[in-house]
């Protein structure tokens, strides 16, 4: 009797991945895809425009080589920071709040970043453009909890498609702007993307996965229930349950058995057992609280290091520094080796050639990404998520391969452009596997910080690669990329685990169960 009444009460509790299953994907989550692409959006259009605005402003203010290259520089510098730092807001005060404030940073520093009078005012606002993008795995995590378990990688795939998306609408800005208008006019109509994130604002809804590890589950279960109307469907039966509380029951229900199974007279034993698994589980449940307690910068970077999650934070670093570095390469090389290796230059001839930018040709090479992302969309949800990124490591690794020797020019374009469509899928793959192997309560402080390294590949790119490449070096070059590349396809082989169709898991401890 016992048994069957907890039974009972075990049904009339639900998880937010069992509703957002129950409920699946429909108008609600289009709305928040649409939200958080826009974000993506932004973020891909500013970045772009660096290719623009660069040799503009050195033509315009005469700068050095160097001074140029520091504009794209304190770009990725501001993101190291921005990435880090809006993780731990968003985990500690709602994911909201994380990307609103990098919504206002980023458009009134790229606004006023078309006025600057100077040189150094355009540094200046550049980077804190920089600390706001830095916010795009808020964005990135607080879409992912609103996705049913089964078909998320095809949806965050999509969300890679705004990205792309950015990229297009920058290259087809700059070829209507800059000739026209110049480069001012570009800067502040790309910071337009991240001004329609404030205006939309007000309606979006906070992550009921969120909400409910923070003991507000009132709140998350009215944002379930505001899911479910706008969807058409119906939540579970019963109460809300966050993973941990779940994760009790089950251990409540299991002990109850095992204590019925071996029913023993000794009344006084029992109880002294059941006082102990009541004592174990009240541990358990504080410290899934403290999990959920705001969390300084120390006390998050211990938990992504501790011991249940180090393996996997420190080869995502590996991966999300590989993808970058080679993403960014990848479009280095396809502007240098496409004029043939046997015309290197080794002088300031090159600083000083002619800045006309072809931009008709920028934005046809824009297009290259969409057959990665249809790839991604493919295999990711079929074949999972580590087989996924490792299989297109080394297929990137054997396309570049021919390239340690002269190829005809055609043959170069198309090699590098099946390496590029090598990366997009990693680099889509990499950012639906992050937010799933972290715990809601370390979410986007893991992804964050995992993008930080991949803006420190963005700014070591440059300076390792491109001097190689500009010093005749070009076969040094791509060796080290080659070496990044497989070293990055084996860490990807080393993850402890793959989620494809795996719940998200709210707190380390429950985490750990579930990958176990």
């Amino acid at each position: 009797m016992h048994m069957g009444i907890e039974s009972y009460e075990r049904k009339l509790t639900y998880t937010v991945d069992e509703a957002l299953m129950k409920m699946g994907f429909g108008k609600f989550q289009a709305f928040v895809l649409a939200y958080a692409g826009m974000g993506w959006i932004s973020e891909a259009m500013e970045m772009m425009l660096l290719s623009f605005v660069g040799p503009a402003v050195q033509s315009l203010w005469g700068l050095s080589p160097n001074q140029e290259s520091l504009i794209t520089s304190v770009v990725f510098a501001g993101m190291l920071v921005g990435a880090y730092t809006w993780g731990i807001v968003s985990d500690n005060y709602g994911r909201r709040s994380g990307f609103i404030i990098t919504a206002v940073v980023t458009s009134v520093a790229g606004l006023l970043s078309a006025f600057a009078p100077n040189y150094y005012f355009l540094i200046i606002f550049r980077f804190l453009v920089g600390l706001g993008l830095g916010g795009g795995p808020v964005l990135a995590s607080w879409f992912l909890e609103f996705i049913p378990a089964p078909n998320r990688g095809f949806w965050m795939v999509i969300f890679s498609a705004f990205w792309t998306i950015g990229t297009i609408l920058e290259a087809a800005l700059a070829w209507l702007v800059m000739p026209r208008l110049g480069w001012r006019w570009l800067l502040g109509l790309s910071a337009l993307p991240s001004s329609l994130l404030l205006l939309f604002y007000s309606v979006t809804p906070e992550s009921p996965r969120y909400l409910c590890l923070k003991g507000r589950t009132a709140e998350a279960r009215h944002v379930l229930e505001k899911i479910a109307r706008v969807n058409g469907t119906e939540l579970p039966s019963g109460n809300l349950a966050s993973d941990w509380e779940r994760e009790l029951e089950n251990r409540s229900l299991l002990s109850s058995s095992s204590g019925e199974d071996n029913a023993t007279p000794k009344g006084m034993e029992r109880d002294e057992d059941s006082t102990s698994g009541a004592k174990e589980r009240k541990d358990e449940a504080s410290t899934c609280e403290r999990e959920g307690s705001k969390m300084g910068c120390i006390s998050a970077m211990l938990m992504l290091l501790s011991p249940e999650l180090i393996k996997s934070t420190l080869l995502l670093w590996v991966v999300f520094f590989g993808n970058a570095f080679s993403y960014y390469g990848l479009v280095l090389l396809t502007t240098e080796l496409n004029n043939g290796q046997n015309k290197c230059v080794v002088n300031a001839v090159q600083s000083g050639k002619s800045l006309d930018i072809n931009y008709a040709d920028v934005f046809i090479t824009s297009f290259a990404e969409f057959p990665g992302l249809l790839l991604s969309a493919a295999i990711v949800d079929k074949l999972g998520r580590k087989i996924s990124m490792s299989a297109m490591f080394f297929c990137c690794c054997i396309f570049l391969l021919p390239l340690l020797f002269h190829q005809p020019q055609g043959l170069t374009t198309g090699l590098l452009f099946g390496a590029r469509i090598c990366i997009t899928v990693t680099f889509t793959v990499v950012y639906i596997y992050a937010p799933e192997i972290y715990p809601t309560s370390v979410r986007t402080t893991g992804v964050g910080v995992g993008s930080s390294m991949g803006r420190i590949g963005g700014m070591v790119c440059p300076l390792v690669a491109v001097a190689l490449v500009h010093g005749c070096h070009q076969t040094a070059a791509l060796i080290l990329f080659e070496v990044v590349i497989f070293l990055s396809g084996i860490s990807v082989l080393l993850f402890p685990f793959e989620t494809k169709g795996r719940e998200l898991s709210d707190s380390v401890s429950n985490s750990k169960l579930i990958n176990a």
